[in-house]
This record gives structure tokens, C-alpha cells and sequence, in this order.
């Protein structure tokens, strides 16, 4: 294994880690804001290092049609490019080209598709996929897996299943192997108990440096999320980190934890902060929201973003209304900041014995505002 980890402690099934990688260390459990273009929309790098976030997501399918692999390469990689120095986990590109249904057609071979940008034609396999994230720079490569659709047929399951298992060997076999560096492989299997657990098996035997559990939070709910995790996680392999992919709301993220996770990402809290929701400790609620035009408080008191410190909730609410960019802008830092507050105080809640009453606190809170 090329990247090391270290399990810190227990509480039940949750589990506090430390990754050590080649840009530096990711303390888990850990929440990775999405910079899909080499971006976290409205945040600059700087500030998504100030919420506490040590680890960034980067997107192969986008990255290659723009700007392009070579030429972030010919630049000194994606860490320069955007200027991040810590470490990037970049997604192997093959959630977008399965939800591009009119626009790809896909084989054992790979996928070819047609750009939603300009309608260019392009073809990506796992040993392309591979690549991209090699020239990317990308600190955890993932595997390229086709991304079973919900719902599907215990066949077509196994099918994808299938095919993802033979694609992940072959990214095994294209990923260059470097000090620090690491190719996490993808459990698939829909919601079929069996099916993962072959996944899982398969996947072991391969050797991957992580494990993620994709497939899910597309559409399936909350509860048969958290069924397929309690049939899942307990058979992946203990020493290594395990990555829950594009989750979710602090109640899926408690629970996730709760159920041996490690790793998440999501882009609730930067496109949420962006269409003028907030997570607070109470829930969430929409500053766009009449009832808080005239409101003096913050957002939230026990927050210690810049939209909680320096602005009232009728300051956020005005700029919402008049369009000013500077809206989006502080909704965004002050979601990741909630979502990295809820991750530190996870990893002490592991830590001291405290998880069951930490997470209940969280669970109880992910509650929505009520209109008006």
C-alpha cells in the first residue's frame, strides 16, 4: 500500500483515523468539498483551508473536457493549477458519463460519449480514466465503475456489478504506483446484500491502498442507504479507509459514521449556499425567507464563519434579493464550515466514548425551516 492508515480509535462501529498522503494528512472522519472544475464554486482556496477542510474532490470527466489532462499537466498538475497543496481525490469521471444517457454508449471496452459542452466526441476506459487522474496529479486516484441506476433489477445489478469488478482490475493494473499516492476500488451491487458482498470480495482480492461504496444516495432513501451500509462496511477490510460516495445531508453523514464510514463527499453544502439555504445548528433554513428580512442575528451564534461574525441574518437576506454575488459567497464558506464543525466534533465524540450522544444531537437538528 502506497498511502498509510491509522485507526485512532473506536466507539461502536465509528471509527477516528489518520490518512497520510503524499500532500499532507486527512483526519477521519472527513468531509471533502467538491471542486469539480478545480473550483469550490465561491470559495478561493485559502478560505476552504480556514473551514478545516484538509482534502478536496476534483472530477475526471469534467477536467478533461476542460481545460483539458495534458494541459493541467503541462501546468505542474491540478494542486498548482488551482493552488491547493493538500490532498486531492479526484472521481474517476463515471457518474457523469452514466448520467449522460442520450449522449453515450458504453461496451466492455468503456464508454463513448458526447461532451454536454459542445457535442465533441471522446472515449474513456478505465486505463484512460487512470491516466487522467495520473496527469491530473491526483492524490487518491478512483477506479472507473459504471454507476448501477436506481432502481435496477437484481440482473442488470449484477450485470454492472460485473463489468465494474473487470474495470477495476484493469485500473489496478494501468495506476502508477508512487510514495503517498493511492487507487481506491468502488463496491457496487445496488441494493442487493449479496451482490456487494461479492463486490466486496472481488475487490479485496484485487488490493486497492481504500475502499468506496458507490452506487447509492441515487434515489433509493435514507433507510435502505443505511441497509446496504450495515451489509456492507463490516466485510471491507478493517486497515483501510472507507469512502462514501456523493453523501449527503449531516443526518446521512452521522449515520454513515455511525455505521463505519470514513470518508464523504457532497455538493449539498456548496450549491445549497448558492441557492440561498443554510445548515445551522437547528436544521436548515432559506435566507431568501420573508421572516428574515428584519432579522439582527446570525445565522448561526455558534458559528465561526464570516456570514455568522460579521452579518446579521437581514444583511444575507438582502443580498439574496438584490443578486449580489456576495451572498452565495458567505452562504457557501458558512455550509462547508458547519460541515467541517460537524466532522471535528464527530472525530472527539469517537474519541472520548461520546459518539452515540454527539450524533443524536446532530440527527435531531437536520430538520428543514418551514416556509414563510
Amino acid at each position: 500500500m502506497t498511502i498509510s492508515f491509522e485507526l485512532k480509535a473506536t466507539d461502536g462501529a465509528a471509527r477516528r483515523g489518520r490518512l497520510s498522503t503524499a500532500h499532507g494528512l486527512i483526519n477521519t472522519p472527513a468531509f471533502m468539498p467538491v471542486g469539480t472544475a478545480g473550483t469550490v464554486k465561491a470559495m478561493h482556496p485559502d478560505s476552504v483551508a480556514l473551514t478545516g477542510a484538509q482534502i478536496i474532490l476534483g472530477n475526471t470527466y469534467h477536467l478533461m473536457l476542460r481545460p483539458g489532462a495534458e494541459q493541467v499537466a503541462a501546468l505542474g498538475g491540478l494542486h498548482k493549477f488551482m493552488n491547493w497543496p493538500g490532498p486531492i481525490l479526484t472521481d474517476s469521471g463515471g457518474f457523469q458519463v452514466m448520467s449522460l444517457r442520450d449522449l453515450r454508449t458504453i461496451d466492455e471496452q468503456g464508454v463513448v460519449f458526447r461532451s454536454h459542452l459542445d457535442g465533441s466526441k471522446h472515449s474513456l476506459t478505465p486505463e484512460r480514466a487512470t491516466e487522467i487522474q495520473h496527469l491530473l496529479d491526483a492524490t487518491i486516484t478512483m477506479v472507473f465503475d459504471e454507476c448501477t441506476p436506481f432502481p435496477a433489477t437484481e440482473d442488470e445489478a449484477e450485470s454492472s456489478m460485473m463489468r465494474s469488478m473487470r474495470w477495476a482490475e484493469r485500473c489496478k493494473q494501468a495506476f502508477v504506483t508512487r510514495p503517498g499516492y493511492g487507487l481506491f476500488g468502488i463496491v457496487q451491487g445496488s441494493v442487493y446484500p449479496k451482490l456487494r458482498a461479492r463486490s466486496v470480495t472481488q475487490l479485496a482480492t484485487i488490493g486497492f491502498d481504500g475502499y468506496a461504496v458507490g452506487g447509492l444516495a441515487v434515489g433509493e432513501g435514507q433507510a435502505m442507504m443505511f441497509e446496504v451500509l450495515e451489509a456492507t462496511v463490516p466485510s471491507l477490510p478493517r486497515d483501510r479507509p472507507r469512502y462514501l460516495m456523493g453523501v449527503g445531508r449531516p443526518s446521512d453523514i452521522v449515520g454513515a459514521v455511525r455505521r463505519g464510514i470514513d470518508m464523504f463527499d457532497c455538493v449539498m453544502p456548496t450549491r445549497s449556499g448558492r441557492t440561498g439555504q443554510a445548515f445551522i445548528r437547528g436544521g436548515t433554513l432559506n435566507i431568501r425567507n420573508a421572516r428574515h428580512a428584519g432579522a439582527d442575528e446570525p445565522l448561526d451564534p455558534a458559528c465561526r464563519c464570516p456570514a455568522c461574525r460579521g452579518h446579521s441574518r437581514a444583511y444575507l437576506h438582502h443580498l439574496f434579493k438584490a443578486n449580489e454575488m456576495l451572498g452565495p459567497m458567505l452562504l457557501t464558506w458558512h455550509n462547508l464550515q458547519h460541515y467541517q464543525d460537524l466532522m471535528a466534533e464527530l472525530r472527539q465524540a469517537i474519541e472520548a466514548g461520546r459518539f452515540d450522544e454527539v450524533a443524536r444531537g446532530w440527527e435531531a437538528a437536520d430538520q428543514p425551516e418551514e416556509p414563510g
